[in-house]
């Protein structure tokens, strides 16, 4: 029942949404400090891998988690952390889907999530470089993350002040134990990240 009157909410504010102005701008100045939760809807880790020299192939790990705690005063003290569950990983192959997950590949019976901690934040206006460590499949490398401010606001669906960010980077898989096919099946991972986060209004 609650899950309707949600989505009666949604859709009868859709109208007015669209005639609205974009709630989100890119203007640091007026992100609120605090802590917000990342949005597992709207955060996606996405990543491409060269397959055996004749294309690139895409693939996606969803329903992330995770924190965000900034001050626009303080920018460099900016720490994020993202987990996802390995076995909710999406390609356009179910089959495909399903040997990622599987113990030649990620093993996400026996190391289910993944995740980025950070270490060090360095910002130059809309942009920053994000240092952490990245686990995946039990082994943790550092990451070096190139991040784009892409916006900030209040959503008006949700009610809650949202920040969003763009996060581009490169892994050796190898570094992870994740060899499957090397060299044929490129070694290079290509990730890019979009990461939403919340701050729900006081109740």
């Amino acid at each position: 029942m609650r899950k309707l009157i949600v989505a009666l909410s949604l859709a009868a504010a859709l109208p007015a949404l669209a005639q609205a102005p974009i709630p989100g701008s890119p203007n640091v100045g007026a992100v609120a400090a605090g802590t917000y939760t990342a949005d597992g809807r709207h955060t996606q880790v996405a990543w491409t891998i060269n397959h055996l020299g004749f294309s690139l192939y895409h693939g996606l790990f969803g329903n992330a988690s995770g924190s965000l705690t900034i001050d626009p005063a303080r920018p460099d003290a900016a720490k994020v952390t993202i987990s996802f569950p390995i076995a909710d990983v999406v390609t356009t192959v179910d089959a495909l889907n399903k040997h990622i997950a599987a113990p030649d590949m990620l093993d996400a019976a026996k190391y289910p999530t993944g995740s980025f901690i950070s270490t060090k934040v360095t910002v130059s206006g809309t942009h920053a470089t994000i240092d952490g460590n990245l686990t995946l499949k039990g082994v943790t490398k550092p990451v070096s993350l190139a991040a784009t401010f892409i916006g900030g606001g209040t959503n008006p669906l949700s009610k809650a002040a949202t920040i969003g960010f763009q996060a581009k980077g490169s892994i050796n898989r190898s570094d992870f134990g994740i060899t499957y096919l090397l060299p044929a099946l490129g070694d290079q991972v290509d990730l890019d990240i979009t990461a939403a986060f919340e701050k729900k209004p006081a109740s």
